[in-house]
């Protein structure tokens, strides 16, 4: 298949800029993410994710532990931001994403991360826990790609994002990769704060697929644009996998590039709580499985990370 010339390439560059101003008017006061705290972070308030208006980074490295089209030889250019705008108690990065570790960083410090990352030989810029700093990452944007930066930029999401703000990022981001965490209000509400979790990110994920589309890759394997899900499938049935399913296949596309991931263990407030407390069985794995062959979907072998089907 034909490499895809990356989507933020082929912007004007007032187009971009435009971009850039219109999610700056967003961060301050805050309605970048459904929370809606319009918090002044331009004044120093962090709102609900506890974040001022600077980037704030924990990390930025090759990711070679990411699904395989992002990984290829060269690794997923990974920059994990500091906080989120969940509050899940299960969380298995909480020091970054609820204990604040990390470092403010300027805009331009976050450009040169991007550009050091591809010059290190990774496939893509994969930003993690990107919704509450979005409006950073693409101010960083034309600094990179005047730097040079031609990669694909990967949206590594929890699946909590407005459709006002995705909006804003069409021809930015060129593979989306969105959490599906839960089905169910109440589970949400218990778990990550958030009763309006499974109508937020199901409208996000179908805006997200109009976007771009069901997973390409190049001839090497490597993804170049798409949509790719993730779902953590959790004990008692909690994350409502054969509703999750049933979604991606009626209403996204029965193409769904599905990651369904068995890591699940009871960390940060989750160990010694009733059900989310319990490890994940290796039949509850099986049967979520077993859920996703009924939806008609396809997924990601974790033994042999490949596109296959069942």
């Amino acid at each position: 298949m034909k490499e895809i010339t990356p989507s933020y390439l082929k912007l004007d560059r007032n187009d971009l800029e435009s971009r850039v101003k219109a999610l700056n008017d967003l961060a301050s006061p805050c309605t970048l993410c459904p929370r809606v705290c319009r918090s002044e972070r331009r004044s120093g308030d962090k709102g609900y994710c506890r974040t001022a208006i600077s980037p704030v980074v924990s990390s930025a490295s090759p990711h070679f532990g990411e699904e395989s089209p992002l990984v290829g030889h060269g690794g997923s250019g990974t920059i994990f931001f500091t906080n989120c705008n969940l509050c899940c108690n299960f969380c298995q990065n909480y020091d970054i994403s609820q204990q604040g570790i990390g470092e403010t960083i300027s805009v331009e410090d976050l450009a040169g991360l991007m550009v050091l990352l591809q010059k290190r030989g990774c496939h893509n810029i994969n930003f993690v826990s990107p919704t509450h700093q979005i409006h950073a990452i693409v101010a960083a944007l034309p600094l990179a790609v005047d730097a040079g930066l031609n990669v694909p930029l990967v949206y590594n999401t929890g699946g909590y994002d407005s459709v006002q703000t995705l909006r804003l990022l069409e021809g930015i981001i060129d593979i989306y990769m969105p959490d599906l965490k839960f089905m169910d209000p109440d589970v949400a509400l218990s778990l990550a704060d958030a009763p309006d979790y499974p109508d937020v990110v199901k409208t996000a994920i179908i805006e997200m697929y109009r976007q771009v589309g069901d997973l390409v890759t190049s001839s090497e394997g490597i993804s170049w644009r798409g949509l790719l899900v993730r779902h953590l499938v959790l004990p008692h049935d909690l994350a409502g996998s054969e509703e999750a399913f049933r979604f991606l296949a009626a209403e996204v596309s029965p193409n769904t590039y599905l990651n369904v991931m068995s890591q699940y263990r009871p960390c940060f407030r989750a160990a010694g709580k009733a059900k989310i407390g319990d490890h994940l069985k290796t039949s509850e794995y099986n049967e979520a499985l077993s859920m996703a062959k009924k939806a008609g979907l396809y997924r990601l072998d974790e033994r042999h990370p490949k596109r296959i089907t069942f």
